[in-house]
This record gives C-alpha cells, structure tokens and sequence, in this order.
C-alpha cells in the first residue's frame, strides 16, 4: 500500500456534526440553526448563492471560526477553540481556490511541510511520501522545483498533493476531512474537468471525506453523492446529488437553471 493512503479502518463517528449552528456578526445572521451530519467517505457538495454563507461553512470546519451559538463536533471533538493548526482534531485540510504555496520553499517542502513540523520521520521517509503523493498527482520528478517555475495549473496539483499526503502520527482508522473552497472557479471546461477527476481521486487515496464549495455545474454532480443549498442562513435543500439534477424544489431549481425568478434574490448592489 502506498505511504500517503490512509489505513482503510474507518471510525463510525461522523466526521462533522453540526446541531443547531448559528452564526451571527452583530445583528447579521449567517447561518441559523443548521444541522449537518457527514460520515466517513461522503463528498458533500455546498452550494448557493454569492453570500450565502458557505465560505462561512469551511471557516467553521477549518477552525478559524466557532458557532455563536449550536453545537460542532469534528471526528466527535466538541469545537470549543479556534485551531491554530489542523492537527487538533487531526487530519482537516483545506485546498484553497488560490493554491496557497510557499514561494520560498520547494515543491517538496510545500507537500511536506506538516511533516517535517510535527512527524517524526527522517528525511528519506518524508521525501518517499512526497514523491508518492506528486505521483498521483501526476507530477513525479518535480520536488526540487519552486513554485514560481510551475504553471498555474501545476500549482493547483501540488496544492492536491499536499492534501493526500498522510501523517503516521494521527490515530489509526481517523478519517480526514477535505475541504474545497471553489476549486475550479475560473476554469476552462476541460481545466474544470481535470480538476474535477482530481478531487474525486484524492479524497479516495486519502480515504477520507469531503466538502466542496462550488458554482459549477459540472463540478457539483461530478465530485458529489449528497449536495446540500444554503440561501439566507439556511439549508433550503439536501438530498443526493442525482436528487439535485431532478428535483422541482423552487431554490434548486432556481440555482440549476440560473433563473432570475425564484426565491433567491441577489443582494442590493
């Protein structure tokens, strides 16, 4: 088995369980009472309007915010404190929209940086990892390179491998929680699709769970099997994403249709 694979026990814990989430800034309301329940191997697609909340949903999960109110538990850890890490509780790792590389660090201290921080593996183990996940990232022999020698699309890759890449130290059968913030805005129809394949091909060599923020058609049926619709604070739809394609709910219908009649209205300009 490669060294980037997860061990293929998996807990029956939710990966994420929210219970009654609100948010508020002031007398904003972000989100509102939500519930969310996402179990081990599920690719759950986020998906709304422009100012919706759904970046709000990653910030939470990521840790870099806390509920106002409601309950949040990753891998069954209660979310009482901001995480300056994701190593507590282990294993979430976000693949940003802009790949968020190093520029003064190399490909292979990118992909390895947790790595060399907290494990305590030498120097040859580390680097057989990170030429395994640049291998399934399709980009071998590329470790001594710089970032600024890659292409945009390279970076976006290595931005992938560094998510796949595993710690031996996280406990056995811990699943990961990947996280997608739009990871294909902007692209071209085929760039999409590669990405797309990407997405579906890490969270399964990492053996873990996912959760995509998206816009895109494509990308929503194509790295989903549940899709939830945030409008106003709220989940106005979940179901499965061959759900999402059919339903005659008014909201999703609004949203896969790109009509300007429906229930969602755009913000004051």
């Amino acid at each position: 088995m490669p060294l980037f694979v997860k061990d293929p026990v998996q807990s029956t814990t939710p990966v994420v369980q929210m219970d009654d989430v609100s948010v508020r800034w002031g007398r904003n309301t972000v989100l509102s009472d939500v519930d969310l329940t996402l179990n081990a191997g599920e690719r759950l697609a986020v998906v709304g309007p422009s100012g919706a909340g759904k970046s709000t949903i990653l910030r939470l999960l990521s840790g870099l915010l806390l509920p106002s109110s409601g309950r949040l538990k990753i891998h069954g850890v209660p979310q009482t404190y901001l995480r300056l890490d994701q190593r507590n509780p282990p294993d979430v790792r976000t693949v940003f929209q802009n790949p968020a590389l190093l520029a003064s660090l190399t490909v292979r201290q990118n992909v390895g940086f947790l790595l060399d921080r907290f494990s305590r593996l030498n120097e040859r183990e580390i680097r057989q990892r990170v030429a395994e996940a640049l291998e399934a990232v399709g980009l071998s022999g590329t470790e001594d390179l710089y970032p600024g020698e890659l292409s945009g699309g390279m970076q976006k890759r290595v931005s992938f491998a560094r998510a796949v890449i595993s710690d031996p130290s996280q406990p056995v059968g811990n699943v990961p929680l990947l996280l997608f913030d739009e990871p294909t805005a902007g692209l071209d129809p085929v760039a999409c699709t590669r990405i797309e394949d990407l997405i579906v091909q890490t969270t399964h060599i990492a053996g873990g769970s996912s959760v995509v923020v998206s816009h895109v058609m494509s990308t929503i049926e194509r790295t989903s099997d549940r899709v939830v619709l945030l409008y106003d604070g709220l989940f106005r739809w979940q179901g499965s994403v061959e759900d999402f394609r059919t339903t005659t709910n008014p909201y999703v219908l609004q949203f896969r249709t790109a009509s300007l009649s429906g229930p969602m209205q755009p913000a004051e300009l």
